[in-house]
Formats: structure tokens, sequence, C-alpha cells
């Protein structure tokens, strides 16, 4: 399993800052002439068209321009990679139907950072809050050590960046072996009542199949903020010693709606795959769902596709099955019967034609995404029997509970 680990870098405290500076802008302009060659050169004859065969151009590169010689080689052969992966990115959007251009040549300021692969680092220092990392012709670096890498961790990719603030981060890519991860429950010990459906909803963050429910978190402050800092930006003239200051300002306060979010999915996600064995949830289309009209900034805030993906690798970690499961139909689909019936978004309340069961319009559509990943999983037979609920926040006479966003609190934890 690979994840990352992300500590605040601090070159610019050490005589290294310049040279880190300069690094990043060679790996630039190796990025651009990957790029050119690419458009230029035939990919038969060449030893272009794949980054494995770009790669062997290296060492003409460091004959003819001795600039990449100054740069570590698998870095050097990073930043190769890191142009095909860039463009197979391109690539499956123009299949998925999207319309796209070509990938553009990097300005200094759009390449701000340099990835070490495979040996070229070294992590040091490392029995206090503080560490030091090492970089092949770079030096070292001091770093921010809040928390330790795990003991049966191996670090297998290191990069080094430069965010829009000025801040500087580095990030450890980490693999550990499955044999080291949490046994999951096998499938036919699960208990449906250590299962849940998730639904991704409008009134609230997400809705269980047990009654829980989480608030959106609340950034409205944050965007006022945003929006004011935004307009005196552009009342500053482009490129000056003040717009650079401003718009160092609103790249703080974008950072800080982001890890908001962040911080908040995290301890959501904790919450969930260290209560249930089984968690399950709608596999959304976000992309398709940001281009659709409605309101685009909000389905963005809640950062469902993140939310899913940072649910997907903590099951791993937590020993705990998460399973996404078709999305479509799961609001209209009666839990009880299966008989559809079409609701616009102002119906709040799911009420079946058929059989006459009445639930919360985002409480029926847990138990359809619970009875789903049920199925997926091969216990189809299991019975899902729903809770009737009259209201939104009854279930069969009892409160459900409802957790306002400033509620998640400690890490892993929801406060009912």
């Amino acid at each position: 399993m690979w994840y990352d680990y992300r500590f605040r870098a601090y070159p610019d405290r050490t005589d290294v800052a310049a040279k880190v500076e300069r690094h990043i802008d060679i790996h630039r302009q190796a990025y651009n002439h990957t790029r050119y060659e690419y458009q230029t050169l035939d990919t038969d004859e060449d030893n272009i068209g794949s980054a494995y065969q770009h790669q062997k151009r290296l060492t003409e590169w460091k004959t003819e321009w001795t600039v990449f010689s100054e740069v570590h080689s698998k870095a050097l052969q990073k930043t190769v990679e890191r142009f095909y992966d860039n463009l197979s990115t391109l690539s499956e959007k123009k299949q998925s139907g999207h319309t796209v251009g070509w990938l553009k040549w990097k300005a200094p300021q759009e390449y701000q950072s340099v990835t070490y692969s495979q040996s070229g680092f070294e992590l040091k220092n490392t029995s206090g809050r503080h560490a030091t990392l090492w970089l092949s012709k770079i030096g070292d670096i001091p770093i921010r050590y809040h928390r330790p890498i795990p003991d049966n961790a191996i670090i297998k990719e290191v990069t080094l960046k430069k965010e829009t603030t000025g801040e500087w981060y580095v990030t450890f890519g980490l693999e550990i072996e499955d044999t080291a991860l949490p046994e999951k429950p096998g499938v036919d010990d699960l208990d449906a009542e250590d299962c849940v459906g998730i639904d991704l909803g409008i009134n609230n963050y997400i809705y269980t199949s047990d009654g829980d429910s989480v608030d959106w978190l609340d950034l409205s402050g944050e965007y006022d903020r945003l929006r004011r800092e935004q307009r005196s930006l552009s009342r500053k003239e482009h490129g000056s010693n003040n717009w650079e200051k401003q718009r160092r300002e609103v790249a703080t306060i974008k950072r800080r709606i982001k890890r908001k979010v962040e911080d908040f999915q995290h301890k959501l996600t904790t919450w969930l795959v260290s209560t249930y064995d089984a968690v399950f949830v709608e596999d959304l289309n976000v992309s398709g769902m940001l281009q659709s009209e409605g309101n685009a900034r909000n389905k963005q805030d809640a950062a469902w596709r993140g939310f899913i993906e940072m649910l997907a690798y903590k099951g791993d970690l937590y020993g705990t099955h998460v399973v996404q499961v078709d999305p479509a139909g799961t609001t209209k689909e009666c839990a009880e019967c299966g008989v559809e019936t079409e609701k616009p978004l102002w119906v709040r309340e799911h009420s079946c034609p058929s059989c006459g069961f009445e639930a919360d319009r985002d409480a029926n559509a847990s138990y359809n995404v619970l009875a789903r990943g049920l199925q997926r999983l091969g216990l189809g037979q299991t019975e899902v029997t729903p809770v009737e609920t009259a209201t939104a926040v009854e279930t069969d006479g009892v409160s459900s509970s409802s957790v306002p966003a400033s509620r998640v609190i400690e890490t892993g934890s929801l406060k009912t």
C-alpha cells in the first residue's frame, strides 16, 4: 500500500535555498525540453514515445548541455516521467469526452517542485520534533517532524515543493507491505449491523443508514474574506511588489479553506472506518456534477471524490471493507419495495406510493446504498430493514444523531 506523509520544510533557513531554486528551474527546463522533443522528434528513431524510452536520451542531454549534470540523475528521470504522466492524464480526459488542448510549456512560477525517487535522499536526526532531509547535490534541509514515519513503512519517493504561499513542504511517498496491514474481516463473517451505507447529501454532508448525519462545514466566513482579498488584488498593478504580497494573501486564504476541508474529512473518515467493519459509499461522478447546473462551488467544497478516496485508503489502514456502489437511483428507489419515484431536489421526504413507506430522503438513499454494498460483497440475501421515519430527525420515535461539522472533534471521533 502506498500513502503520503507531508512535512513543513525550511530550506530558507540554510544556505541551500538558492541551490534548491536553481535545481527546480533546471528540472523545469528538462520538462519543457521533453515536451519539445516529443513534438518534434520521430517516435521510433529517436527513443521517445514513452518515459522509459525518453529517459535513454538523458546521457546525450548531459553531454550537450552540462547544466543537466548538476542535478541528481534519478530526479531527472522522474521529471521526464512527470511529462508522460501528464500526457496520460490528458489522454484519459479526452477519451472520457472532455475537450482538451495540449500540455503547456511551463513558466518558472508554474513549476515549483522536484521529486527524488528510489535514491538520492536520506531522512536523519529524527529524535525530536525537528529532523533533517538530505538531498543529493543540494544538501541538508530542516523539516518540522511533527509525526514519526511508521517503522514498517519504506520511503520510496521524496517531493520538495514550494507552495503558492511561498512556504516549502516535503512529501514522503511511503510503501507498506500488505502483510503489515490489519486483516479485514472475512466477507462471510460480516454482520449487517456492523456495516453502514453512506449517502453524500445536500442538506447534510453525509447521512448514514444508522440514522447519524453530519452537517456541512461552514466556510462562509473564509469565503467572505477571500472575496475581499481578491477584490483588493484586482486593484493592484499586476506583477508589482504590492500585487505579489496580495497574491500571497489570497493564496494563504485558499490554503486555509483547503486545510479545513481536509481536516474535516480526515476526522470523519477515521471515525467511519474505526466504527464499522464495512462502509459502503456511492461512486459519484464528481467531475460531471461540477459541470452540471447548480451550485458548483458547494459541490467542490464537499470534495466528495477526495472524501471517497480518503475513505478507501483508510479502510486498508484500519482493516475495514470500503465498497463503492452504483449511485444511480438510490434516491428514487424505495428501500422497502424497490419502486422508483421521481423526487425534485426540494422534496426532502421519501413517500412510496406503492407500499406507503416514509422516510427522510437521504435516509432512504443510505438504506439503498447499504443494500447494494452488501450485494456487491455477495451478501445479497442479507435482509436490510430500513427504519420507518416520519421526519428527518425521527427514527421509529427515537431522535437520530445529527452532528454539526463544528463538533467533529479530535481525530477520528464524533461528539454525539
